[in-house]
């Protein structure tokens, strides 16, 4: 069964995490000091949240908001019995890619229990996402922060995360993604809230709404 969005953490929470996180780390409090108030993103949950973030990787907002909407109509309730009950030729006509039609029958197909999420621990969330054929640990670890509301899971692997901590601190190159998640160790138990201000200061970066420390490129 599907389950409806959770509640977003408080903006209190998110300013006292945030005050947290720029004590513990220099990228972050440069972060900080440039990110306003941000609210939490979430989204549905759920079969239908899960196969919504894997339809829509690898292509641009514009291509995923009308693949999604073609395969929402198309479905009209979409459910793991809707997926497997058409196939692959009907599902590709909605936009979707073989590797991905694939993908969304094996969530389908593999009876997760989605009500028993919020149960287990972040570890334990991610390690069951990812026995779903299909679902990598990036898929995991933004499921679990956007549609469970997570404080505390950070997608190391994210390129836009890497390289928000090479701008903030004007180094020449960016971390990867395991030295990330060792950095991000020191962030516990507020990592989430780092992933999201650390997003919101890579999109201003990119927008040219913040200056550069001296150094960055």
């Amino acid at each position: 069964m599907d389950r409806g969005a959770v509640s977003a953490p408080r903006p209190a929470q998110l300013k006292t995490a945030r005050a947290e996180l720029s004590a513990l780390d220099p990228a972050l409090a440069a972060a900080d000091a440039a990110v306003p108030e941000f609210e939490w993103r979430i989204r549905p949950a759920g079969f239908a949240g899960l196969v919504k973030m894997v339809v829509e990787q690898q292509v641009s907002v514009a291509a995923a908001a009308a693949i999604w909407g073609r395969f929402e109509a198309g479905l009209v309730v979409v459910t793991p019995q809707t997926v497997l009950a058409m196939d692959e030729a009907g599902l590709r006509s909605f936009g979707l890619s073989g590797q991905k039609v694939r993908y969304a029958r094996a969530i389908a197909d593999a009876g997760f229990d989605f009500d028993n999420l919020p149960n287990l621990s972040d570890e334990d969330a991610v390690a069951a996402l990812t026995a779903i054929k299909g679902v990598g640990r990036w898929t995991a670890e933004t499921y679990l922060m956007f549609c469970e509301g997570r404080l505390d899971v950070f997608p190391a692997g994210d390129v836009a995360l890497q390289e928000a901590v090479r701008m903030a601190e004007a180094a020449p190159a960016r971390l990867n993604e395991k030295s990330l998640y060792a950095r991000a160790e020191a962030w516990r138990p507020f990592r989430g809230v780092a992933a999201h201000l650390l997003w919101a200061y890579y999109g201003m970066v990119r927008r040219g709404e913040v200056s550069l420390p001296a150094g960055s490129i």
